[in-house]
């Protein structure tokens, strides 16, 4: 056989892989609400802020910021002031994700910045979870006190929380999730994608 379509062959599998790999941590990533005592490596930590920073946005407007926590007398202030949380402080790492924006609204009338740091944040969840890694959003907290403990200036948003370490226990009891015909439909509201 031609070498070059050795080549060829040999980086379409491994581009196949990879995207078997998206497909993997899309259907093991859960929810974490407990870690084990143990620190995340330096480079899991920036291959996972270099998906974040990768991620698409608005006009390319990249208004995500983030606030690495490792410190635990910090993370046992956010605990308190996510609502008593008390995983949120044993988490290894807990990273405040926020928004520096000028409010700007797309045409369909959605603010860009949530969706712009929600699709950050799930690239980070997912690069999290192929690196063995597991995560957990938190919206139940409260922003003027984050703000306050980590400094962030009156006008930068906090849109998330994110919890980060290994897991303690490994589940393989995913949530069910609402079946294709409830949440797919073809050309119109009321036809089902698929109709098998």
């Amino acid at each position: 056989m031609d070498v070059g379509i050795c080549l060829e062959l040999a980086i379409w599998n491994l581009e196949f892989i990879k995207i078997m790999d998206v497909f993997e941590s899309i259907k093991k990533r859960k929810s974490v609400r407990s870690y084990l005592d143990k620190q995340v490596e330096e480079d899991k930590i920036l291959k996972i802020l270099e998906a974040a920073r990768l991620a698409p946005s608005a006009s390319n407007r990249q208004e995500w910021r983030f606030v690495v926590v490792k410190d635990k007398k910090v993370k046992l202030q956010l605990s308190k002031a996510a609502k008593g949380q008390v995983f949120v402080g044993e988490a290894p790492i807990v990273i405040a994700c926020c928004a520096e924006t000028d409010n700007h609204v797309m045409t369909c009338g959605q603010l860009c910045y949530p969706i712009d740091i929600a699709i950050a944040i799930d690239h980070m969840t997912l690069s999290a979870c192929g690196l063995g890694l597991g995560t957990c959003w938190i919206g139940a907290f409260y922003e003027e006190e984050v703000k306050k403990i980590l400094e962030i200036p009156k006008d930068i948003k906090v849109v998330e929380l994110l919890c980060l370490g290994y897991a303690k226990e490994e589940s393989n009891q995913p949530k069910a999730r609402l079946g294709m015909e409830k949440i797919a439909f073809s050309e119109k509201w009321d036809k089902p994608y698929l109709t098998r």
